[in-house]
């Protein structure tokens, strides 16, 4: 067995706060500039276009009505002219790319997921998942997503499977990906998690994202991207633009999250960043997944098919089901149309009794 080898890099960047467009430029540049790098896959964190809600945490949801306006307004279509643009860019550099984004949809003007995207070197979208869960406050932003992404794409460069934030502390979620093979896992998170006071802090972000992420890869035996957002002070500034003294203390104090990757054993290897934005950089040797393989395999001898069943609901979920007289075949319209001809005509005969 040959396995790949693989650079990848991972954007520990900030974007370009709730603007669509500049935030895909500058997607679109790192990419270009990880691939001159010799970059073959290219991660970005968690709902990168157009930034991560850090204004949910801050103040009660009434005084964030104007910032959940701007965000629906940068957030993007999966087939709409932004994504192309990203995907354009993949396609010209000939390299993959993991993207988070804050997902729109045509059906309504306020609905918007949290989700992301593997789009293959050829420019095509590969996967398409949206968060099942929103997390504590992100549930006044996002809606839940379901189950249609919970897929790994085989590519030349591996099997590349992604999970966002906090679903990578959902056992059953990094199952169903271990149970496809995945070599690559890719977890993508934002900049900073405010969950208390500094000082009286009841959620270590820096620590649950490596335990959460080193789970994954330990227990597949495959190798890690821990993908996290920077905030720089274009969006700290506008967050604290009206903060009170309390909210600007925790944007301040509290931990920025960390970029790094791992190996099948759940080790560090390559980059680190956390305070400083750029690009981080690996190369993950496939073959490495093997050996570790024989402790255990969980999707393999390492488990009970006998004892335990787990079935998966990969539908994409949609808000109604229209039947119309116009879908049919021609065929079976002149016969649902004579069936109701025939209807009329006994309801018309009865009433004439």
């Amino acid at each position: 067995m040959n396995l790949p080898i693989v650079k990848v890099a991972a954007a520990h960047v900030a974007p370009v706060y709730m603007d669509k467009a500049a935030s895909v430029k500058k997607a679109v540049s790192i990419i270009g500039e990880a691939a001159r790098h010799g970059a073959e896959l290219v991660v970005f964190p968690e709902s990168f276009i157009p930034g991560f809600p850090v204004w949910a945490a801050l103040w009660a949801p009434i005084y964030n009505h104007e910032w959940f306006k701007r965000m629906t307004a940068n957030s993007i279509l999966v087939d709409g002219p932004e994504m192309a643009e990203i995907a354009s860019a993949a396609r010209q550099h000939g390299v993959f790319v993991s993207l988070g984004f804050s997902e729109s949809t045509r059906v309504s003007v306020g609905c918007i997921w949290n989700s992301n995207v593997l789009i293959g070197d050829d420019g095509s979208i590969l996967n398409h998942h949206r968060k099942l869960v929103p997390t504590f406050y992100e549930k006044m932003v996002w809606a839940a997503g379901d189950g249609h992404g919970l897929r790994v794409s085989d590519t030349r460069i591996g099997k590349i499977g992604a999970l966002i934030c906090g679903e990578n502390t959902n056992p059953l979620a990094r199952y169903a990906l271990a149970a496809q093979g995945e070599q690559i896992h890719i977890s993508a998170w934002p900049a900073i998690w405010p969950t208390r006071k500094p000082g009286n802090q009841n959620f270590d972000n820096l620590s649950a994202n490596r335990i959460r992420a080193g789970g994954a890869s330990f227990e597949a035996k495959a190798f890690g991207v821990l993908n996290a957002g920077f905030m720089d002070d274009t969006m700290l500034n506008m967050l604290l633009d009206g903060a009170d003294s309390e909210a600007v203390e925790v944007l301040q104090r509290t931990p920025r999250a960390a970029t790094q990757f791992l190996d099948p054993t759940g080790a560090a290897i390559g980059d680190m960043l956390q305070n400083e934005e750029g690009i981080a950089y690996a190369t993950f040797d496939l073959n490495a997944c093997v050996e570790p393989k024989q402790f255990h395999d969980i999707v393999g001898y390492y488990n009970r098919f006998d004892v335990f069943d787990l079935e998966i609901d990969r539908r994409r979920l949609m808000p109604t089901r229209f039947k119309d007289d116009h879908d049919a075949e021609p065929g079976l319209r002149r016969s649902v149309q004579r069936q109701e001809e025939c209807r009329q005509e006994e309801c018309g005969s009865a009433g004439a009794q």
